[in-house]
């Protein structure tokens, strides 16, 4: 097998295109041919040592993917060679093959494609929490989306408009805000040309969104914070932009406003069986074409810091997938 190998974690240029062995399934595990793995932020953070979760050297990064399972380990009765998976391992997606727990992968119905499968657990799964289970989102609320043309933003705008919510997204440019309209959003603000906070009293009245879905964090964290609808939701989902804001406490006072914080990792670890119901419902979801995923491009493997280039140019919509 290959894998892209990071020896020493000082960014995209330290990766190194690898030859290993093969790894054998241990009990409990199955070995999976990557077919496509998706690009997401923290793989990049990942190479440059600056993700909260730091694997032991070297590895392979890539969190997650989706392929088909090719040998399984003692003990696995749920899954068999020649099946559709994907997973969220958190490393060694960006390879030709990967051995991770059985446990943790996820059985494709038919019809779900490779491409899709890699880049939905990550994004659906944390707007859905977010949402559905953080926010308690409820049909005709407001939702404003920040960084809305991202993975995660246009996995929100879909799950909104799937629980009936009306959806405000912003984003940085014309383009991007067309692709939001295209997926359903209900309105857009282009905040390199636009007034967030004036622009979001036009659209709501001067009542402010209900919910906000923050992946971004920097500057435009606060202004969003201060149009906030009385006994709204301010979901702090991620730092994109880089800097971490710090809000000042008296403006969820006068707001009534709560700050909640989305963790879906660790959801995920403490809440197993409300984790695997979501996912189920996100699953029939897909289905049912009331969600899909944006995919900006796909790439080879071998193109991987292309791809990671690419993605620090900020200008990916939806989710950028490497395939082998």
């Amino acid at each position: 097998m290959h894998a892209w190998l990071c020896s020493e974690p000082t960014g995209v240029e330290a990766l190194a295109w690898t030859e290993l062995p093969t790894p054998t399934p241990k009990p409990g595990e199955v070995l999976v041919e990557i077919r496509a793995a998706s690009l997401n932020f923290p793989d990049l953070l990942m190479v440059q040592n600056k993700y909260q979760i730091k694997p032991p050297l070297p590895f392979v990064p890539g969190a997650e993917w989706a392929g088909v399972v090719h040998a399984v380990g003692e003990g696995v009765n749920h899954l068999r060679a020649g099946q559709n998976v994907a997973c969220l391992s958190g490393t060694g997606g960006f390879a030709t093959h990967v051995v991770a727990p059985a446990a943790h992968c996820m059985p494709l119905p038919e019809g779900f494609s490779h491409v899709d499968a890699a880049a939905f657990i990550m994004t659906y799964a944390t707007s859905h929490h977010a949402l559905v289970d953080r926010a308690q989102l409820r049909a005709g609320e407001t939702v404003l989306v920040l960084g809305a043309a991202g993975g995660v933003g246009t996995a929100a705008i879909q799950i909104a408009k799937t629980v009936g919510a009306k959806v405000i997204a912003a984003a940085s440019s014309k383009d991007k805000c067309d692709l939001c309209v295209k997926i359903g959003a209900d309105a857009v603000i282009d905040y390199s040309q636009e007034n967030l906070r004036e622009a979001l009293k036009a659209l709501t009245g001067g009542k402010g969104p209900d919910v906000i879905y923050d992946p971004v964090g920097g500057e435009l964290s606060e202004a969003a914070f201060r149009s906030i609808a009385w006994r709204g939701r301010y979901l702090v989902v991620g730092f994109a932009a880089g800097p971490i804001p710090a809000l000042p406490f008296n403006l969820p006072l006068l707001k009534g406003a709560s700050i909640v914080g989305v963790f879906w990792g660790e959801f995920a670890k403490r809440e197993p069986k409300a984790n695997a119901a979501m996912m189920e419902e996100l699953a029939h979801w897909y289905g049912q074409g009331k969600i899909k995923p944006v995919i900006d491009r796909t790439m080879p493997l071998s193109q991987l810091p292309a791809a990671f280039a690419h993605m620090a140019s900020r200008s990916v919509m939806g989710k950028l997938v490497l395939v082998n």
